[in-house]
């Protein structure tokens, strides 16, 4: 038996690869199936299963586009309500793959729909647990993100009450040396606490993970709901493309309108994937910025800023970063609203003022702040007592109760977020004299 753990930092997902007498197992694989099919060819074996734990609101899964290039069967909770073939998995069921067994475990919680997945070798030993996005490294799947999408749909109370039997009647009874492989790592907007650890084991997380510490369901409930996250626009239609099953993706990206040197209309909605320095000496008049380096968080705030409806264009310097935007706009399905990627577009250009940090730091009442941090973060403390938060997934909405009387000063945590919410406060209000804080902040903290 070989176990590949295949992770993808910029969105802290985890996906697996099974390997048993020639045959091979994926978990929750994520668009691009080219690692899986060099694991396949690399130990001499043919992809046979796909197991989905549940339908994914964070990244979109390749599961349709693998069964039907390999003839692979996908297993997944009957719950979910797919349209593709599959074979359902309920809670107890067994499936042989070469000679290890997965057994499904029903573990609700973070949706009212999930599986975890427990591998047991040849031997009869528990070896692993796949536990999907309901148990992590120091934490459980946070449970609102299924109030309004997905086949069945519950309230995040009754979701966090299905968590606390979760753990307490699934996860706690499993041998204390299974080892723990969950769908998702630090930075991960499934959960709050998770640990910078990809790997656990379950003797470890009743040790350590508060989810097993609170013996009092009302006191869990309690402590789960507080204190979740933002649930980023393009959740909810992840949900209902994993749901349907994506489209291959060398397809889909072969389907994206490529163009060099053409004029965008000035009204459109541009994303320009640009470093924030490159940016700010020249850019379209009215882009946003989002930054496109290797392990940047783009599909995150790009499906936190523009709607899943939404039609925008892609803007680049060069072909490479381009083809790479594209790439990852996809893997959360991002690229069917796409009217254009385009390098080197023309249209009106402009430079971006620098702020003058001694006057702000004299007189810093003479300036309108915005905190574009997260609520959580907010909450542990401002950097200027003054400063109006609007965090960065509301700001287009929230535009219009910033004070534009006095020059507007944006701000982060440490000047990538502020990049974005500069370029969009900029947009939205191209009047007003507006600055971005960038890196400066750590100097206010």
């Amino acid at each position: 038996m070989n176990i590949k753990h295949f992770y993808d930092q910029a969105l802290a997902q985890g996906s697996f690869a099974i390997e048993s007498d020639g045959k091979v197992a994926l978990v929750d694989p994520s668009r691009d199936i080219t690692p899986y099919v060099q694991f396949a060819e690399e130990n001499n074996a043919k992809i046979v299963a796909v197991f989905e734990t549940h339908p994914h609101a964070d990244f979109i899964s390749s599961h349709l586009e693998i069964q039907e290039k390999f003839k692979a069967e996908i297993y997944i909770n009957e719950k979910v309500g797919v349209s593709y073939d599959f074979t359902p998995m309920k809670h107890g069921d067994e499936v042989q793959i070469g000679k290890v067994t997965f057994k499904a475990l029903f573990t609700p919680g973070h949706s009212p729909d999930h599986n975890s997945y427990l591998l047991i070798d040849e031997n009869g030993k528990q070896e692993a647990v796949f536990t999907g996005d309901s148990l992590f490294v120091g934490d459980v799947g946070r449970p609102d993100l299924r109030e309004g999408a997905g086949n069945i749909q519950a309230s995040r109370k009754e979701l966090a009450g299905m968590m606390y039997n979760t753990v307490n009647t699934i996860f706690k009874d499993l041998a204390d040396d299974t080892i723990v492989y969950p769908a998702h790592g630090a930075g991960s907007l499934c959960g709050k606490n998770m640990s910078s650890d990809l790997t656990s084991t379950i003797a470890r997380e009743k040790a350590n993970n508060w989810a097993f510490q609170i013996k009092d369901k009302a006191k869990f409930i309690d402590a789960f709901l507080e204190g979740q996250s933002f649930i980023p626009k393009y959740f909810p239609n992840s949900v209902e493309v994993n749901r349907r099953g994506a489209t291959e993706l060398e397809e889909a990206i072969k389907k994206v309108e490529k163009k060099e040197g053409a004029e965008i209309p000035s009204d459109a909605l541009i994303i320009d994937t640009q470093p924030q320095e490159a940016f700010k000496k020249s850019h379209l008049k009215g882009a946003i910025n989002i930054q496109n380096k290797k392990d940047d968080k783009f599909e995150t705030w790009l499906g936190s800023i523009v709607g899943p409806n939404e039609k925008y264009y892609l803007v680049a310097q060069n072909n490479k970063d381009l083809d790479f935007a594209i790439y990852r706009a996809a893997k959360i399905g991002y690229e069917s609203n796409l009217i254009a990627a385009v390098v080197q577009p023309k249209g009106e250009t402009v430079q971006d003022p620098q702020i003058n940090l001694e006057d702000f730091r004299k007189n810093p009442d003479a300036y309108t702040i915005i905190d574009i941090r997260n609520s959580s973060e907010v909450a542990d403390g401002k950097f200027f007592q003054s400063a109006k938060n609007i965090p960065l997934p509301e700001l287009r909405e929230r535009t219009s109760e910033i004070d534009k009387q006095k020059p507007i000063i944006i701000h982060c945590a440490g000047g990538y977020r502020s990049a974005t919410g500069f370029s969009i406060v900029k947009r939205l209000l191209p009047d007003a004299k507006v600055y971005d804080l960038s890196d400066a902040v750590e100097e206010f903290k």
